[in-house]
């Protein structure tokens, strides 16, 4: 069946949203009695165009917003299938989305990328649908190009085993990964490993998928009768109509599959900390979680919205102001209320913090989560998180495409056809009371799963001093017994045997007394085909020059010329601060450890990095070292700073000018790890005073 609705959208809209939102903010000179809520005044009336509909025979729907402000156009290809449990095959989708969109049976990989970029187009497309992107004069060839690639994909089997390779090499350089770990464990242990949202795509069920496997998913689930196309730009109806059934009548209508969708884990019964133990993690990814059932369809939903604004909406909601503005604990903490058209999502409150007051991060969030809870809201923050909706869901209106959206959400959702016109009166009338009700319905404290990924050696004596029962779990959400860190060590072993062990391994005193200046040049992919270089140098007279580059283009230098030094970071220099330069001094000699031994470290432990017994030697508070207890040599630093913390690894020891130096540099930056292969080590040469001016 076909309609054309295209209704006139109300211009007036943006003055009356904006003039509403002005007295809100305004707070008024007169004397208020804040301990009344105020009345709320009326709010903006909305009228909103509806898209044009049409539909093909073979089930596909398509939704045309008409903007002529300019020449460009956009389509958005939705396939709306239920969540899909790939079981000892996960991966599959992943595998499938990432050889879509390159070549079609009767176009070449090349041919077709080639095309797309002379016509100054954007395009991507995946399991779940696509997007593209042009200018108008171009748009049927492009609309063209899109329909080809989702009817006739190019699926080979060379180009399925890459793929392959390319997800498996994916999941080993996240494997250490503290946020990849903590979304695996938290939505494995919320859902259930049988769940769709819950199972995780590991290298065994990687390789357990077959070629065979990715054409019956194209075929079984790529299926135009669950699927919505929308259009958005400089376009006319009446031909898109006709382009649309040129181009996508071909795409042959399967029968969908209709499998049930496994219900998620109960929550827990009482508040659990499930840990998961990573040796060396500089700081402690923590999320507080419970399931919860809301539907945008749901009364709750604009109330919902609102105390999850205020508990961790950004930097005026109550985690943030606690963790971050009063203790100090953190750069960031937040919170999220997800809605599902499937009930089944989570609330759940995040934050990274330093090892040191992990057991203090989780009571203080703890104790905002039951304040909200508890504690009415105050009028005023009420009104401000109105405020803010009301001017962001104002300025969305600016967008065409957010008019195909709001439409696609109402099918989708199955939400009223006045969803989005009575949408900002509905959070106008969320009440104080309404904030209470919803936060215990949804946020619950006392059954709430506390997920913790972190270093078990330095933060779990104190989690166990909260008196919050401790369950532990391994990096794939398996139950596993309490880490044992107890690791003997022998009982005549010193700091310093442990730094001259470390120089001796690497080639003994004499030879490292010899050197003057070394120069170390190595480089880290940055993203597929982009590099960073890393250059150092480092000479006995305390003097050090690093610098950071990425096409071409400093990122970041250091340079330290005996009690002086500066530092450049996106252009802008500064002096080192004398704490700056005493950090900096310690780190510029050739070899650091030869001033260690005078300088009165301490050793801590024995403690696991990557799987390798290591000795923990304090240097200062802002420095630790590891050394391997086989080898000797150094294996890891930490290092912390206002900025935040970051580790190091060395590994791929190699002689030059026979002394050992580590050709595989690797630094932790926030979630990611940068792998730095040095290219070039030269010592005694390539180094000059004016290296350092």
């Amino acid at each position: 069946m076909m309609t054309n609705k295209m209704k006139t959208y109300n211009t007036n809209i943006k003055l009356v949203a904006f003039v509403a939102l002005f007295f809100v903010a305004m707070g008024m000179n007169a004397q208020i009695d804040r301990s009344k809520q105020p009345k709320a005044g009326p709010a903006p009336k909305i009228t909103l165009e509806e898209p044009g509909e049409f539909e093909l025979k073979n089930g596909l729907k398509v939704l045309v917003v008409e903007n002529h402000k300019l020449p460009r156009v956009s389509y958005s290809l939705r396939i709306d299938n239920k969540p899909i449990v790939e079981g000892n095959i996960a991966g599959v989708t992943s595998v499938l989305g990432s050889m879509l969109g390159n070549g079609t049976t009767s176009i070449p990989k090349d041919a077709f990328n080639e095309e797309i970029d002379y016509l100054g187009a954007n395009f991507n497309l995946g399991f779940s649908g696509g997007f593209a992107s042009c200018l108008s004069k171009y748009s049927e060839r492009i609309l063209e190009l899109m329909a080809d690639a989702v009817i006739n994909p190019l699926l080979t089997e060379e180009e399925f085993e890459k793929e392959k390779v390319k997800l498996i090499e994916s999941l080993k350089n996240n494997e250490k990964n503290p946020d990849a770990i903590a979304g695996r464990v938290g939505s494995a242990l919320s859902y259930g490993t049988q769940n769709a949202y819950g199972e995780f795509t590991t290298e065994e069920t990687i390789n357990n998928i077959k070629f065979s496997d990715i054409k019956s998913y194209r075929s079984t689930y790529m299926n135009p009768s669950n699927s919505y196309l929308v259009v958005v730009g400089d376009v006319d109806f009446k031909t898109v109509e006709k382009q649309v059934k040129k181009y996508f009548s071909n795409w042959t209508r399967d029968v969908s599959i209709d499998a049930p969708i496994t219900p998620p884990n109960p929550n827990v019964p009482y508040t659990q900390i499930n840990f998961v133990d990573v040796p060396g993690a500089t700081q402690s990814n923590i999320s507080i979680t419970n399931n919860v059932d809301l539907k945008m369809k749901d009364e709750d939903y604009h109330a919902a919205l609102i105390a999850n604004e205020i508990l961790g909406g950004g930097g005026e909601g109550y985690l943030f102001r606690n963790l971050r503005e009063e203790h100090g604990y953190t750069y960031g903490a937040y919170s999220s209320l997800s809605a599902n058209r499937y009930g089944i999502s989570r609330f759940n409150a995040t934050a990274k913090v330093r090892n040191a007051v992990t057991d203090s991060a989780v009571v203080e969030a703890l104790k905002e989560i039951k304040r909200i809870n508890a504690e009415p809201v105050s009028a005023e923050t009420l009104r401000d998180v109105k405020a803010k909706y009301t001017g962001n869901f104002v300025m969305a209106l600016e967008r065409p495409q957010t008019i195909a959206n709001y439409a696609l959400n109402i099918k989708l959702n199955d939400l009223p056809e006045d969803f989005y016109t009575t949408y900002l009166q509905k959070i106008n009338d969320v009440t104080i009371e309404d904030v209470t009700r919803v936060a215990k319905k949804y946020m619950k404290p006392d059954n709430a799963r506390i997920v913790i990924i972190g270093n078990g050696s330095d933060v779990l004596e104190n989690l166990e001093k909260t008196k919050i029962p401790i369950k532990y779990f391994d990096k794939y959400a398996n139950a596993t017994e309490k880490p044992n860190y107890d690791i003997e060590m022998p009982s005549d072993i010193t700091p310093n045997k442990v730094l001259q062990a470390y120089i001796d391994a690497i080639g003994g005193r004499e030879k490292l007394d010899n050197v003057n200046s070394v120069l170390i040049m190595a480089e880290a992919e940055l993203q597929p085909g982009m590099m960073m270089n890393l250059e150092m140098k480092k000479t006995s007279k305390n003097q050090l020059m690093q610098e950071i580059t990425a096409m071409g283009t400093s990122v970041q230098k250091q340079v330290l010329d005996g009690n002086a030094g500066y530092k450049v970071q996106q252009g802008q220099r500064s002096e080192m601060t004398e704490d700056e330069i005493t950090k900096a001094q310690r780190q510029s000699s050739p070899f650091p450890e030869v001033n260690y031994l005078s300088q009165g470290v301490t050793l801590d432990k024995i403690e696991d990095v990557d799987g390798e017994k290591a000795y923990k030697v304090k240097v200062s508070d802002e420095l630790t070292a590891y050394y391997s207890v086989d080898t000797g040599l150094k294996v890891k630093e930490d290092r912390s700073s206002e900025m935040g913390s970051t580790s190091i690894f060395y590994s791929d020891y190699k002689e030059v000018a026979g002394i050992r130096f580590p050709f595989k540099i690797s630094q932790t930056a926030g979630p990611r790890k940068f792998d730095f292969i040095v290219k070039e080590i030269k010592v005694n040469e390539g180094v000059e005073d004016a290296d350092f001016d």
